[in-house]
């Protein structure tokens, strides 16, 4: 029997998935898809919890995979704003589709417990 390579047996999905699930990530999209582009300290108060280093992370992963942008105006301080490129906007109705039913489970869940 042939050997199947990684492609033949990967879901198409499999990369937007695999980014989408890393810690954080819908939640930072989430939040520049409600507020728009935000300043790096901005975008921290807005993602309570989170670490300036993971959110560097974060920032760094989606800027990569050319979801995000980053702006960097200098100035002193330098300012650094990041907001979703197109492809960041084409996600978001994936973003409400699943805003919409994590609501409907919390609701269920809700009631019956």
């Amino acid at each position: 029997m042939a050997r199947q390579t990684r492609q033949d047996t990967t879901c198409p999905m499999d990369a937007l998935l695999r980014l989408l699930m890393g810690p954080w990530t819908t939640y930072i999209l989430w939040v520049l898809r409600q507020r728009g582009p935000l300043r790096f300290g901005a975008l921290k108060r807005e993602v309570g919890g989170i670490s300036a280093r993971m959110l560097t992370e974060r920032l760094r992963m989606l800027e990569e995979a050319r979801v995000i942008f980053r702006e960097h105006h200098p100035s002193i301080p330098p300012e650094v704003t990041y907001g979703l490129n197109a492809r960041g906007q084409e996600l978001g109705s994936v973003l409400d589709a699943l805003d919409s039913l994590a609501r409907r489970w919390a609701d269920e869940d809700e009631r019956t417990h």
